[in-house]
């Protein structure tokens, strides 16, 4: 039997994660109809790709639609042909939504803010229109980690994004299949498959908290290579992973 490459290795990896992630918190069940939220990031077409492929497999049937949401205002691109062949090429429908917020209405609240809250709305309301139960959100572990520093350090609680939220308001759950993977190694898998880059980066990306703390985060990692799997031991036991 010949010896797996490092790319096998990985794609096995990533693949064995994903699955895991479905099965340990009944992330996709028989029937569920998914809109994946897709920004152009290489995590948002990596979990594209994979829910795709895995919506080909008999058991759970499920579907999956996606969403791209242009915000007019904001220097913030990607190619939206690249991201209609990419979706067609995992049997994936894909709709692009184009918006704007105004940042004079609540001048308190950083750009950052009004940005995401815009597009989530456009989200939440594509997929109670085309009958979606479910939508699923491209963030890995290193992001659900740095959410739990963040809300620790600046909010005085210990929380994070649960890899499976149900919405009180709305017949809607949210979903991260990604919960287990590594950004590291979906960056390596986006490198070796090619995957395009966005045209222009967030022009606020780097002015929120969330940069520094992640520059935490790789202190620790430094200090105790096993705080990954400490911090998330500690989301596990306090069931900050799953909220219905």
């Amino acid at each position: 039997m010949p010896i797996p490459t490092d790319e096998q290795r990985l794609e096995r990896r990533l693949k064995s994660q994903f699955q895991k992630a479905m099965t340990q918190y009944h992330l996709i069940e028989d029937g569920d109809k998914i809109l994946v939220a897709l920004s152009g990031g290489k995590d948002s077409l990596f979990l594209l790709e994979m829910l795709g492929k895995r919506a080909k497999i008999q058991r759970p049937h499920f579907e999956v639609k996606a969403i791209h949401v242009r915000m007019e205002n904001i220097a913030y691109e990607s190619d939206t042909k690249y991201l209609e062949d990419f979706a067609q090429s995992v049997g994936v429908p894909l709709h692009v939504v184009t918006t704007a917020f105004d940042p004079t209405v609540n001048p308190r609240k950083p750009a950052c803010f009004l940005c995401s809250w815009n597009r989530r709305k456009q989200i939440f309301n594509l997929a109670q229109q085309i009958g979606c139960n479910k939508i699923a959100l491209g963030h890995h572990q290193d992001d659900i980690i740095h959410t739990a520093l963040m809300n620790l350090s600046f909010q005085g609680h210990f929380s994070t994004m649960p890899a499976l939220l149900r919405m009180k308001k709305m017949p809607l759950a949210l979903i991260r299949p990604l919960c287990l993977c590594r950004e590291a190694d979906i960056k390596t898998y986006a490198e070796q498959h090619n995957y395009q880059k966005q045209r222009k980066l967030c022009p606020y990306e780097k002015d929120s908290k969330r940069a520094e703390i992640a520059d935490l985060y790789k202190q620790m990692e430094s200090i105790n290579p096993e705080a990954r799997y400490s911090i998330w031991n500690a989301l596990e036991a306090e069931e900050k992973l799953t909220e219905y």
